[in-house]
């Protein structure tokens, strides 16, 4: 009998994750074998567990934001060695010739694959996946504080270019991609204003702290109209929100994957010509930028550990917001 590996394992959408031992995987020409080390909890596995994401591979290891080191290397793989550290993004394959992937837009391939999704993710102690979406990472972050650039930074770092270069940036849901989006902006010189949700105190607070010079509620009007704003938080209703908070010519960007409808709202809202566009995935490209500035930042995430038998418990406090930061799962490796 060959290796076998701890994995939290989803069986069916609506089910908590089960703890399994499964056979450690092979990797394909093409793939890597890693040992995970860390594997951050975003808020797209919610939405695999809960079923608003249709298809998902069944049974599935969720996870997106993997940290892991190469232990085995497929036939066809040149230039990632034994020991490399690499992450392991959201888009985990495309095919690679379509239009979209000729011309730079591989985030919008119709045959794209996607970690913990289709392909089995971070919440195991082993994985495999395509080397050509796998990115060695840079120093000085340790593989904890390392998981949540790969999603949480690399989709709001996406977010942020399709935003424009306005000044006055306002962020909707201040959870883990906020957190770090809000070290970059500033970065840039722009100012932020942070909402959350009503009442959220704690989490307000945390965005005063990390450079927001405004913060309040979703439903509240900053003190200055804004030139672009990001939601992050999947509530459809914020969009009509965001856009009486937007100037003219401002855009308003949908930075999840999934969002609940959005409400009818008036054309005066979005007349002024303001912009509503949506992000999705992300692209290669997108991860060699946002990795080679977060160490010039620099970008420092704050991260909840849990042990991998912990991914319900992690999961749920995401649910409730009761994450500062970004949850990260901290994965022991089988020995053999």
């Amino acid at each position: 009998m060959g290796a076998t590996m701890r994995a939290m394992v989803l069986s069916a959408a609506g089910q908590a994750l089960r703890e399994e031992r499964l056979p450690v995987p092979e990797p394909g020409p093409e793939q890597l074998l890693l040992r995970v080390h860390a594997c951050a909890v975003c808020r797209t596995d919610l939405h695999v567990v809960d079923g608003e994401l249709p298809h998902p591979k069944l049974p599935l290891v969720l996870g997106h934001e993997v940290v892991g080191t190469v232990v085995g290397v497929g036939s066809r793989v040149t230039g990632l060695a034994l020991g490399t550290r690499v992450g392991v993004p959201w888009l985990g394959w495309t095919c690679g010739q379509c239009a979209y992937c000729v011309s730079g837009r591989e985030n919008l391939c119709e045959q794209a694959r996607f970690t913990g999704y289709q392909l089995d993710g971070g919440y195991a102690e082993y994985t495999v996946a395509d080397h050509r979406f796998c990115f060695p990472l840079p120093e000085g972050y340790p593989d904890l504080q390392a998981a949540p650039l790969l999603c949480a930074g690399l989709i709001g770092y996406r977010s942020l270019r399709l935003a424009g270069p306005g000044e006055r940036l306002g962020l909707y849901g201040f959870g883990a991609a906020a957190h770090v989006l809000i070290q970059v902006a500033r970065h840039q010189g722009r100012r932020v204003f942070a909402f959350t949700r009503a009442g959220d105190t704690e989490g307000q607070q945390f965005a005063r702290e990390l450079g927001a010079e405004w913060a309040g509620g979703s439903e509240e009007l900053p003190p200055e109209l804004l030139e672009a704003s990001i939601l992050f938080a999947p509530v459809g209703a914020l969009v009509p929100a965001a856009l009486r908070a937007t100037a003219p010519g401002g855009v308003v960007v949908c930075g999840g994957i999934h969002m609940s409808d959005l409400p009818s709202f008036p054309y005066a809202l979005l007349w002024g010509e303001r912009v509503v566009r949506s992000v999705a995935n992300l692209t290669r490209q997108d991860g060699l930028e946002f990795l080679a500035l977060a160490p010039k930042v620099p970008v420092r995430t704050q991260v909840q550990r849990y042990p991998l038998s912990a991914a319900n418990q992690a999961l749920e406090d995401l649910r409730a917001g009761r994450v500062r930061g970004a949850a990260v799962l901290e994965v022991a490796a089988a020995s053999g």
